[in-house]
């Protein structure tokens, strides 16, 4: 059995979401990679997220790329202005 080392970033805000979402991680990863917490009250860290795709907090990267369970959240433009309008 072949075991993957992978680089798994939370980005988080603190929020009781957000830890349990670092727990079940933790729990998932553990031995199979380096999880690191990325406090997004840090605009170094909001603005690298924004790069890497993440709209909503808590979300997760996996070797540098969004988890396909964090990409289709978060507001987007048509939706608001269906709600305002």
């Amino acid at each position: 059995m072949t075991t993957t080392n992978r680089t798994i970033e939370i980005f988080s805000a603190g929020c009781p979401a957000c830890d349990d979402t670092i727990a079940l991680v933790q729990a998932l990863a553990a031995g199979n990679g380096t999880v690191a917490i990325q406090d997004m009250r840090d605009p170094s860290v909001a603005a690298r997220a924004k790069a890497l795709g993440v709209r909503s907090v808590p979300a997760v990267i996996v070797d540098g790329k969004l988890a396909d369970c964090c990409a289709a959240r978060g507001p987007n433009e048509a939706t608001l202005r269906a709600a305002i309008s």
